[in-house]
């Protein structure tokens, strides 16, 4: 029998949708699922609506709930981490709006960029004490981490404590089987394919037709512009089709020849060119309907009944493939896990946590190399490598000079005078959870 913690369950959309991933499992049936949060409200609602649906359904297992994480941790097997520190839009807007004032260009503000350097400095601290007590409680289980900003938290977390089964997840990927059946003129089933790189900014490697074992770039390239331009923003109408951002996105493809994994709210986030042509209109967009999805989530329960659909095979996430792929020792492919680089991806150093496709059997998971990968786009992603590394130091030495050098070494920043002044700010603004930086 399987315990399966869920480490900040009372979050909108992650608990209920992990939970009904765990229902469709027949291998997982009989097992625990223990909610943890510490805010108690939220944790009792997604236990009531956990129970509710379990009953509904008739599916066979235990559920519990604690706000005590020692208590939850007790003989877990597979846990799972997906917080947020604080309020969440309203430090998102301090973390994407006041280093613009300082003459920061930078995009969206969430993952990279001096936002993502913030959001990291609130993040990784109380992930790396989850993990401190998982090594002591339950140092075997395997644990897959949702929060964001994942390669700086990855990075931290693998530092810190490199014996973990430590396993960063992003459902960003899940955008290739969206999109390649289009492009290829194919079903889904007929496409083979490795993506790579970094948690958000990653390309697609290689794709193939597995019926003739022809490269899927030719075709890819013929009707990149058709479907693309039919799916990008409508701003004559006033609302956005499915499938914008896609101005960081296009430059990339045309520049670099290899298609992105995401769009610009996130691709933009790493460059220091992406401001001038993203699409914020888009970026905006997304964000406001992403802000009122989030904050009214329990209050429409069609934002989370089809997570409980027990006739749609498919998964709100990929943990439970992976578990199940474990516990069978399957040997499949799983096409992204974020994990330190091993020689992956060869541009980048060691300790960098990349994005990679990993064969899953009873030992874990193994990351595959991805041979020839672009050196062109290798060295857009090492630029990042400094970046992670000074984010790291500065959180576990405490230190705010730490924390400049990571300000200094992006590639976004322009301006050192601005950068400290900007560092001075948020620190007093954020006080409540950067008063350990000294």
């Amino acid at each position: 029998m399987e315990k399966i913690v869920l480490i900040g369950a009372g979050s909108q959309n992650f608990g209920l949708g992990i939970i009904g991933d765990i229902f469709k499992s027949k291998i997982l049936e009989g097992s625990i699922i223990f909610l943890h949060d510490i805010d108690k409200s939220n944790l009792a609602n997604t236990k009531s609506i956990a129970n509710d649906y379990k009953e509904k359904l008739g599916v066979n297992y235990t559920i519990k709930a604690s706000t005590s994480r020692k208590e939850a941790l007790k003989d877990a097997t597979f846990c799972v981490i997906s917080i947020e520190v604080g309020k969440r839009f309203d430090l998102w807007d301090q973390d994407w709006k006041i280093p613009l004032q300082y003459g920061i260009r930078q995009v969206y503000g969430e993952n990279g960029g001096p936002g993502g350097l913030f959001h990291s400095l609130r993040q990784i601290p109380p992930i790396l004490e989850i993990c401190d007590d998982i090594n002591s409680i339950c140092p075997d289980a395997t644990i897959f981490n949702f929060s964001n900003p994942m390669q700086r938290i990855c990075h931290a977390v693998t530092t810190k404590f490199p014996n973990l089964k430590f396993i960063g997840m992003c459902h960003e990927i899940a955008s290739m089987e969206r999109q390649l059946p289009s492009l290829m003129e194919t079903d889904f089933s007929n496409i083979e394919y490795r993506a790579g790189g970094l948690n958000h900014f990653s390309i697609l490697i290689e794709v193939n037709y597995k019926n003739t074992g022809k490269d899927g770039y030719p075709i890819i390239n013929q009707n990149f512009e058709t479907y693309y331009s039919d799916l990008v923003n409508s701003h004559d109408g006033g609302e956005s089709k499915p499938g914008a951002e896609r101005g960081v996105f296009r430059e990339l493809f045309y520049r670099y020849k290899y298609l992105p994994i995401t769009t610009d709210s996130h691709l933009g986030e790493y460059l220091q060119w992406a401001y001038s042509i993203a699409d914020h209109d888009a970026i905006l967009e997304f964000y406001d309907n992403y802000k009122e999805k989030c904050l009214s989530f329990y209050s429409d329960k069609s934002s989370y009944d089809h997570f409980f659909d027990l006739n749609n095979e498919d998964t709100h996430e990929r943990i439970i493939p992976i578990i199940e792929g474990i516990l069978n020792n399957t040997g499949y492919e799983e096409p992204a896990v974020n994990i330190p680089n091993n020689g992956f991806i060869k541009q980048l150093p060691s300790d960098i946590v990349v994005e990679v496709p990993a064969k899953v059997d009873k030992n874990g998971v193994h990351g595959i190399k991805l041979e020839n990968y672009p050196q062109e786009f290798g060295a857009l992603l090492n630029l990042q490598s400094g970046v992670i590394q000074m984010t790291t130091e500065a959180v576990l030495k405490k230190s705010k000079h730490f924390a400049y050098l990571a300000l200094l070494a992006d590639p976004v920043v322009s301006d050192a005078t601005q950068a400290e002044r900007l560092l001075n700010n948020m620190k007093e603004t954020q006080s409540k959870f950067l008063s350990y930086l000294k």
